[in-house]
């Protein structure tokens, strides 16, 4: 029997997709330069308004250096303390600028210190006493002699320990630090939450040392905290005190005026001190501030 020939099969070569996809490759660079150039776009636009916002810091950060080198801080948060820092000095150059010491600062350099006032205007200086029932800082003896003697109005703190005996505490401030006349109010330095009381106990404990220590002294204490621990929880039953308020948010550019010291930064430098030091801002004049001293 004879076979049908067989069929011819035709091959059908597919059409190369190689330049579709070559082609959907050729769009995404397209795409994300255009990506990129927008985010360079809206980066430079940020710092501009950073610029602007900041220009008092930025021109007065030209005018006020310190050579100083000696910082944890890498070089990029360097420029981000110090822009700050000059930003705020330039917008509260009508107020009084102060710091505040402890050993941590270790020797003073008091007659760098002075030279530096050229460029800052230093006015007044808190020093840390004691700390608890039985703490005492290393160099408050000596600095609070030096600060005297080279002018300054001076001013004791104590470091609150929640967990120790409140009136305990406020015998050793009283037996260390000697006020006179000129010197500023004790300060009741207040930052953490207690171990083993409750915090109804704590903020009776402080009254106890706010009181004995007015009663001692013969002036009302200054209290300070951070603004989120006075906030949540002193501020309704301290609402009678003048507070010290520490804040070092990049976004807080001006004292509040309940405020009567303000502590914007922990990263200053400053000519005479080694590392990093603290620097306030006191709510008014110099005359104003001298009607708050011990008389």
């Amino acid at each position: 029997m004879k076979r049908p020939a067989p069929k011819k099969v035709t091959v059908v070569k597919k059409k190369p997709v190689a330049k579709r996809r070559s082609a959907r490759k050729s769009k995404q660079p397209h795409s994300w330069q255009k990506a990129k150039r927008w985010v360079i776009l809206v980066f430079i636009a940020v710092l501009l308004v950073v610029a602007y916002k900041y220009h008092n810091g930025l021109l007065y950060y030209l005018g006020f250096k310190t050579d100083k080198n000696i910082d944890a801080l890498t070089k990029e948060e360097r420029k981000l303390a110090d822009l700050r820092i000059y930003e705020i000095v330039g917008r509260n150059k009508d107020k009084v600028f102060g710091i505040d010491v402890s050993h941590y600062q270790g020797r003073i350099n008091w007659e760098e210190l002075q030279k530096a006032e050229e460029e800052f205007p230093l006015h007044f200086i808190f020093m840390r006493a004691t700390a608890g029932k039985n703490g005492k800082d290393t160099r408050f003896t000596h600095n609070w002699k030096k600060a005297g003697e080279n002018g300054y109005i001076r001013g004791a703190y104590h470091y609150y320990r929640p967990d120790e005996n409140s009136l305990v505490q406020a015998e050793h401030f009283i037996k260390t630090v000697k006020l006179a006349k000129g010197d500023l109010p004790p300060v009741l330095d207040i930052e953490k939450i207690p171990n083993r009381q409750s915090m109804d106990s704590l903020k009776v404990g402080l009254q106890r040392w706010l009181g004995r220590v007015e009663a001692h002294y013969g002036i009302q204490p200054i209290l300070y905290s951070g603004e989120s621990f006075y906030t949540d929880f002193l501020k309704k039953e301290f609402s009678g005190y003048r507070v010290w308020i520490a804040n070092y948010s990049f976004f807080e550019e001006d004292i509040k005026k309940e405020w009567l010291f303000w502590q914007f930064t922990d990263q200053a430098q400053i000519k005479g001190i080694e590392g990093n030091v603290d620097v306030n801002i006191y709510n008014g004049s110099l005359e104003s501030l001298l009607t708050h001293v011990k008389k």
